[in-house]
């Protein structure tokens, strides 16, 4: 289902209902990525026009759920673009044998699995000393939050979990299987913690070594790209390194304060 399942004005008037009765900035997003979204809800409920859905919204309260859960961004896996994470590895080499402690963010963190893989690969790892390294996990969603700091996933038809750990010699010591649930394991939830935060509205958080912003760029109307890099910018410390999704580039108006350290793998240091 595209745009023409409805008018340009059902879908503006839409929008703006999305805004004021359900507290979703739905401006900072390009209208592409908010028409999938809505589009995939009106094919779950079987409403054919954008007004419809409206008015659905209005009456029903676990709709409006629903659409929020599914509007807020949390597609994510453990080592997702595996090869990308090589760099990360030697990044985390260098930061924990020039440090004492090592400071990372994973922003926006989703459930929980971007962080928790930062701690197993640096637990994996004989050339990281993983005592060093603290990790916080950010998300604007409080709901998915909760699955975050719970740590407990399940393979279904769209997510090996197994698949998704191979990158690790072996699991056992960070997860804990069940038949298709994987629960992350104590000594990997102790490097990490996890706070709600809107990146694009909110104050930059501390001093942090390690940024990992990757994977939500490509959804930001670009207007709203510079904002979240004067966050980041704010948060990281001169010479600390920013990581990327493998499909984004640094906005133009901030490429003077970020060097690109390992173009490949998308991991830039602030001059």
């Amino acid at each position: 289902m595209t745009r023409r399942s409805g008018s340009q004005q059902g879908f503006e008037q839409l929008l703006e209902y999305i805004g004021e009765h359900l507290d979703f900035e739905s401006g900072f997003y390009n209208d592409a990525y908010m028409d999938r979204r809505i589009t995939a809800r009106m094919r779950r409920t079987d409403t054919d026009s954008y007004r419809a859905y409206r008015r659905l919204l209005e009456r029903d309260d676990g709709e409006r759920e629903e659409l929020l859960d599914s509007l807020s961004i949390n597609v994510t896996g453990f080592f997702r673009n595996p090869d990308a994470w090589d760099g990360l590895r030697s990044v985390l080499r260098d930061l924990t044998g020039q440090n004492r402690q090592v400071d990372v963010w994973s922003a926006p963190s989703a459930d929980g699995r971007e962080p928790y893989s930062v701690a197993m690969l640096a637990l994996d790892d004989p050339e990281i000393d993983a005592d060093r390294i603290d990790i916080l996990g950010t998300d604007i969603n409080h709901e998915i939050l909760r699955t975050a700091r719970a740590g407990v996933y399940e393979t279904s038809k769209t997510t090996d979990i197994a698949d998704e750990l191979e990158p690790l010699s072996e699991i056992e010591p960070y997860v804990d299987r069940d038949g298709n649930a994987f629960a992350v394991r104590d000594g990997v939830k102790d490097m990490v913690s996890f706070e709600q935060h809107d990146l694009i509205r909110g104050d930059p958080k501390g001093t942090f070594d390690l940024i990992l912003c990757r994977n939500l760029l490509i959804y930001i109307d670009s207007a709203y790209k510079v904002p979240i890099f004067e966050t980041i910018e704010g948060s990281l410390r001169d010479g600390g390194h920013l990581m990327i999704g493998m499909t984004e580039t640094i906005p133009t108006e901030m490429r003077d304060t970020f060097e690109a350290a390992d173009k490949q793998h998308r991991i830039y240091r602030k001059r």
